[in-house]
């Protein structure tokens, strides 16, 4: 398995060995090896697995959880194809503001690891496309925060051939510099101390 860090702090991309035969494939998208050699964290706490289908020009995101408690994710797309984007909404982060996007799909099996505190989002770009989740906490709706993925401020790099497909929750989310005068965002150093309770729980 590669590993890459990526330009959001704390932020991986995961490459497994994908293994092709006359049947079809083999591949292993979570490798507790590999993730512990760059974390330092031991296996990942999984305490619920999502899985989502969307069609060609779906936008979801840029989701975060309220931290605390947070939560941290392990995404891959084990069908069709996405542009993953990891964003550093976390106040007093050496990478606040920035995002790095990562192509996903059902060829290389790419996955990406975002830390606590930190922004996801993603753009469907076939239609079919499933994206599988690993959860370090389960899903508490009033913990769920959203935040405009099209805020131009941010300049995510959603393709400019597609119409964005949002969910309402998705299109009135506040921008990037809304939700931080709002005091929304999560604090660096709180997202640290919280994913540091996730390992020793």
């Amino acid at each position: 398995m590669q590993v890459r860090e990526l330009s959001v702090s704390g932020a991986y991309e995961f490459v497994p060995d994908v293994f092709p035969d006359d049947r079809g494939l083999f591949v292993s998208p979570f490798q507790q090896q590999g993730f512990r050699s760059v974390t330092g964290h031991p296996a990942l706490p999984v305490a619920q697995t999502n899985h989502s289908r969307s069609r060609r020009g779906v936008v979801r995101g840029v989701h975060f959880t309220t931290t605390p408690p947070g939560t941290a994710k392990y995404v891959y797309c084990p069908r069709g194809m996405s542009m993953d984007i990891v964003v550093d909404i976390r106040v007093g982060s050496p990478t606040y503001g920035q995002w790095d996007a990562v192509l996903l799909d059902q060829e290389d099996f790419r996955a990406l690891y975002l830390p606590v505190g930190v922004g996801h989002a993603f753009v469907a770009l076939e239609d079919e496309t499933v994206m599988s989740y690993l959860l370090t906490n389960p899903y508490v709706p009033e913990y769920e925060q959203s935040i405009a993925a099209l805020d131009p401020a941010l300049g995510l790099p959603v393709p400019t051939d597609i119409e964005p497909v949002q969910s309402e929750r998705d299109r009135a989310a506040m921008t990037l510099e809304q939700a931080r005068r709002a005091g929304l965002l999560p604090d660096y150093e709180t997202c640290r101390r919280a994913e540091k309770a996730v390992w020793e729980a």
